[in-house]
């Protein structure tokens, strides 16, 4: 059988190369990495304008990334922004809303990452906790400015996610924002010590998978893999 194709979304930021400053369609290339390591072939998404053509790209994909980034915009999910909410890339969310609900409609596998998990929440109808420090008491999730940390996450044992990685694992993090109230059909399947949400699956789908942390900066696989394993098998029906 063929590699599957893994389509990543992408930032849409200003970036400088050669004697350019431009703005850029950007993905930190562990994702890329993780994917070809893990058998697939990665295919960057960046953010479009034009929706319509949404339903054919994610038909022509075998499974998806939706990748970390900056904060959704609060107005998606009925709230004020917080004083520390960052600023959000509309076109990011307009976009990746638009991917995510095509592959959940098409049964296509997928997994968001960071961003990508609290996004999957949003386009469910859940919400979001705008900073983590202010409900845990501690800025453990991202304890240093632009550097990954580590910390250990509890895994149900009965969950996708848990048969893939066991109870217990050590995960790269960087977040302040997690999951709420959580979004329609979805379920938690993973958890910090102080109980914020780590991982999330959606019901029903064959592979529809949120994760708090960022398994892109890590040297375990399994998640990744098992991603392209999903997206390399017939989807029901054919």
């Amino acid at each position: 059988m063929p590699q599957p194709l893994i389509g990543v979304t992408t930032y849409q930021e200003p970036a400088r190369w050669s004697v350019w400053v431009r703005e850029a369609a950007l993905l930190a290339t562990s994702y890329v990495r993780s994917v070809e390591r893990s058998g697939g072939i990665p295919v960057l998404l960046p953010p479009l304008d034009d929706l319509s053509s949404v339903e054919t790209v994610v038909g022509r994909l075998d499974g998806i990334i939706i990748a970390g980034g900056p904060d959704v915009e609060p107005s998606r999910y009925g709230a004020q922004p917080h004083e520390r909410t960052g600023t959000p890339s509309v076109v990011r969310d307009r976009w990746e809303l638009a991917v995510l609900r095509a592959a959940i409609d098409q049964d296509k596998p997928f997994l968001g990452v960071c961003r990508g998990m609290q996004l999957l929440n949003v386009c469910r109808g859940g919400t979001l906790i705008q900073h983590l420090p202010d409900s845990v008491g501690h800025e453990g999730h991202a304890p240093v400015l632009g550097k990954f940390s580590r910390h250990k996450v509890q895994v149900g044992l009965a969950s996708s996610v848990g048969k893939v990685l066991g109870e217990y694992v050590d995960v790269p993090t960087y977040h302040h924002q997690a999951v709420d109230r959580l979004g329609k059909g979805l379920v938690p399947v993973a958890w910090a010590k102080d109980q914020v949400v780590e991982a999330v699956e959606l019901q029903g789908h064959r592979f529809g998978i949120g994760v708090q942390w960022h398994p892109e900066e890590g040297d375990d696989l399994r998640i990744f893999q098992a991603l392209v394993e999903a997206a390399s098998a017939p989807s029901p029906g054919q």
